[in-house]
């Protein structure tokens, strides 16, 4: 069983950064893949980024690509997002989750609650 607690959502103007955390508890954190998800209103689900259990292999949505990086410290359990050059297409509510069905989609074992970020024009 795996607890994931997201912080470091707000609002940002477009342009700007933010760093979300994740913060994880529980056996196994250290051995599953973990992900970021966002979903914006009025739309599904969307796969934002994928890092392996070690950190080293990662893979982005093509949304994404080039502005947005993920990461992970075992030590501290925790995965972070570090967004960059945020669009107002980038406002969603973003979850972390932990051990993938289906690599680089939104099926996931285990999920945090979701944290807003609101990117204004």
């Amino acid at each position: 069983q795996v607890q994931l607690v997201e912080s470091g959502g707000g609002l940002v103007q477009a342009g700007g950064s933010l760093r979300l955390s994740c913060a994880a508890s529980g056996r196994t954190f250290s051995g599953s893949a973990m992900g970021w998800i966002r979903q914006a209103p009025g739309k599904e689900r969307e796969f934002v980024a994928h890092i392996n259990w070690s950190g080293d292999s990662t893979h982005y949505a093509n949304s994404v690509k080039g502005r947005f990086t993920i990461s992970r410290d075992n030590a501290k359990n925790t995965v972070y997002l570090q967004m960059n050059s945020l669009k107002p297409e980038d406002t969603a509510v973003y979850y972390c989750a932990a051990r993938p069905r289906i690599l680089f989609s939104t099926f996931y074992d285990y999920w945090g609650q979701g944290i807003q970020v609101t990117v204004s024009s």
